[in-house]
């Protein structure tokens, strides 16, 4: 059986870690083994990271809807109880927007809420 020599592989595997480490640290940029390890931990801290975004920004809508609607003299949790009475199946992100974009379509629908 002939023999294969694989320095090629590996030069090549290195050079594309190195690559996704470069900017990193000391050594976390320039050593193989610990650019690995890095490389390992910023891919679990990116997973976590994009869940996280999710949440942030759940918490980013409830506040400015929260803060809008108090303006009209209601509280948050009493204005989300009363959409749902009124049947009106606006999401969060949606109703944020409104309040960002378009004040008055959103102070519209705070009076057909306050109504239901």
């Amino acid at each position: 059986m002939a023999r294969i020599k694989r320095g090629t592989v590996s030069r090549r595997k290195h050079n594309k870690l190195l690559s996704l480490t470069k900017g990193y640290r000391g050594t976390k940029s320039k050593l193989v083994k610990v650019a690995k390890e890095a490389s390992l931990h910023a891919g679990q801290y990116a997973y976590v990271g994009r869940k996280v975004r999710k949440q942030d920004f759940r918490t980013l809508w409830i506040i400015r809807i929260g803060e809008a609607v108090k303006q009209e003299g209601l509280s948050y949790s009493v204005f989300i109880n009363k959409l749902k009475k009124a049947n009106i199946l606006l999401d969060r992100k949606i109703l944020s927007s409104l309040v960002v974009d378009a004040p008055a379509t959103f102070k519209d629908i705070v009076d057909i809420a306050k109504k239901a």
